[in-house]
């Protein structure tokens, strides 16, 4: 598949008939999607589909008064300014960004453009907007959590593993990330030592070097790891839960496709729901408000995920009180 697929969800005149084209002469309204993942990529499905879904909700009709041009990267973080150029070429009447690397390659390319994001873990530290309250500029839309949040991950993971005392803290070491990856490492140094782990941090960018990092961290039976939130964790997430199953790694992770697809657990909020979510602010700012007038959000919904199967391939028993608190347990 080509890595910069391109696709128009159901929003080409081509695709209806002519009857039904020649109904009512409502102007029809553009929306470009940039996307960090691939085009089939289930996360991306579930995430297009919310966002399609809450505009239909709205009143948008796809095909009569909406367009949504969509296109993806696949990972490949050198795509982002000639995707988004791309876009922008298409003059849509809002852009929707997904995640950090993406809302700063549009913004750098429009500054008048509307611009709603979805999954930005810092857009104030990154200084892609003013602040929550007043973003500024053209970009506003939906933060993916706290970063006293994530140390919650170190001490979820001491409950379901509590002979782990070495964890490996994989982050994403793309230049467009550095800021939210050491921001998430200092939340999790913080509550490390009042629960006796040592920390080792390790950045990495692609397949080879997490199986590099992963494999060299290893010693033995008190080694755990956290995966922080990161476009790079997603599109390589079979080959970090392959490598956590190989080494008998308890491993937890910031959203709940992990332990879908085979991870123990993860911590995180709803990443689908921000997309339905932004609908609402696509939906506002087409109706003439302004991103710089429109609050960045936090999430409303967090998900704690268990992966029962996993725990018990590595020898866990999974403390009731956990299993209690879990919003989805997969057996």
């Amino acid at each position: 598949m080509n890595r910069r697929a391109f696709i128009t969800l159901l929003g080409g005149a081509a695709a209806w008939p002519l009857a039904a084209r020649a109904q009512g002469r409502e102007r029809m309204r553009r929306i470009g999607v940039l996307m960090t993942f691939a085009a089939d990529d289930p996360e991306s499905v579930a995430r297009i589909g919310a966002l399609t879904q809450g505009m239909q909700e709205l009143g948008w009709a796809i095909g009569r008064n909406l367009r949504i041009d969509v296109r993806w990267t696949a990972g490949d973080n050198s795509l982002w300014p000639r995707v988004a150029a791309e876009l922008i070429a298409l003059a849509p009447d809002v852009l929707v960004a997904q995640g950090a690397g993406v809302l700063a390659a549009l913004k750098q390319a429009t500054h008048t453009i509307p611009i709603v994001f979805a999954a930005v873990t810092d857009p104030v530290g990154l200084g892609l907007v003013e602040s929550l309250a007043r973003p500024g500029g053209n970009a506003t839309g939906f933060t993916l959590f706290e970063y006293g949040m994530t140390g919650k991950w170190l001490e979820l993971l001491k409950q379901i593993a509590p002979r782990v005392t070495r964890v490996a803290v994989l982050r994403d070491s793309s230049i467009g990330a550095v800021g939210t990856g050491i921001a998430q490492l200092a939340a999790i140094q913080a509550v490390a030592p009042g629960l006796g782990v040592e920390l080792s941090a390790v950045g990495v960018r692609d397949a080879k070097e997490i199986e590099r990092a992963v494999t060299g961290f290893v010693r033995g039976p008190n080694d755990g790891l956290i995966v922080t939130n990161g476009t790079f964790g997603i599109v390589h997430r079979d080959v970090i839960i392959g490598l956590a199953a190989r080494h008998k790694l308890p491993a937890i992770y910031s959203f709940s496709l992990f332990p879908t697809a085979g991870g123990l657990i993860s911590y995180g909020a709803d990443r689908v729901d921000q997309f339905r979510r932004a609908a609402g602010y696509v939906d506002r700012i087409l109706k003439g408000e302004k991103p710089a007038d429109l609050p960045v959000q936090a999430p409303t919904k967090y998900e704690l995920v268990i992966n029962l199967k996993t725990a018990r391939a590595l020898g866990l028993e999974v403390p009731p009180m956990l299993l209690a608190r879990a919003d989805e347990v997969i057996e």
